[in-house]
C-alpha cells in the first residue's frame, strides 16, 4: 500500500510515517518501480502500534524501546512493566498538576467581584509570581 493508504488506515499524517521511519521507528519500506513507498500489513501493525502507545503519552524513544521488546517473545515482561509504570507515574504527575492548575484558576474566579479591570484580582494575581508546577 502506499503511504496515503497507509496513513488513512491509521489516521497518521504521511509526513509523521516519513518521520518513524526516519527515526527508525518504523521499517523503511520498499520502493515500487516508481519509486513509491510500498508499505505491507507489518507496517500497518507496527505503526497501529505506534499510534496506540503515542496516543497513552509514550516518548518516541520509549515507543522504541516497546518495539524492541515486543520483538523477544521469551523475555520477561517486567521491562514492559517498569515502562508502563514510569508513564502512570508520569500521567499522575500531570493529574496532580492540573488539579492544582483548576484549584488556581477557580480561586482566581472567586476572588474577583469587580466591575471594572483596575479592580480585578484576577489581573492582579496574573501579575504576581507564578505557581512553580512539577
Amino acid at each position: 500500500m502506499r503511504i496515503g493508504e497507509l496513513a488513512k488506515a491509521t489516521g497518521t499524517k504521511a509526513e509523521t510515517i516519513r518521520y518513524y521511519e526516519r527515526e527508525g521507528i518504523l521499517p523503511a519500506a520498499d520502493r515500487t518501480a516508481g519509486n513509491y513507498r510500498d508499505y505491507s500489513n507489518e507496517h500497518l501493525a507496527t505503526l497501529s502500534f505506534v499510534r496506540r502507545a503515542r496516543g497513552l503519552g509514550f516518548s518516541t524513544s520509549q515507543v522504541k524501546e516497546l518495539l524492541t521488546l515486543s520483538d523477544n517473545d521469551d523475555k520477561s515482561c517486567s521491562d514492559v512493566d517498569q515502562l508502563v509504570r514510569q508513564q502512570l507515574k508520569e500521567v499522575n504527575r500531570k493529574i496532580e498538576n492540573l488539579i492544582l492548575l483548576r484549584d488556581e484558576l477557580s480561586q482566581m474566579l472567586q476572588s474577583c467581584e469587580a466591575s471594572r479591570i483596575g479592580d480585578c484580582q484576577i489581573v492582579e494575581r496574573l501579575a504576581q509570581s507564578p505557581q512553580v508546577w512539577r
